[in-house]
């Protein structure tokens, strides 16, 4: 786990591009929809958990999605973006 205390060559941040992912916005240089990791940290999972799911997500990656969300969403996006419990 050295390689993740290391700062990256390149910072991450959250991009659109209609050539990747239609569109959708994804952390620069992987197909992982920023949407998704909004959704898995809403859900409750680890940094960790994220990057075992989404092994190309860049060591920023998390980082870079969270201020994309909050620029998106407003600073309370993650209490927004809770699932709601089924009944």
């Amino acid at each position: 786990m050295v390689a993740l205390q290391r700062a990256p060559a390149v910072k991450a941040e959250v991009v659109s591009d209609p050539t990747v992912m239609s569109g959708d916005p994804v952390v620069r240089g992987t197909r992982v929809l920023a949407e998704s990791v909004v959704a898995y940290l809403s859900a409750g999972y680890s940094h960790k958990q994220v990057f075992e799911d989404f092994p190309t997500l860049p060591v920023d990656g998390i980082e870079a999605v969270v201020a994309w969300a909050a620029k998106e969403f407003g600073p309370d996006w993650m209490m927004r973006h809770r699932s709601e419990p089924s009944e």
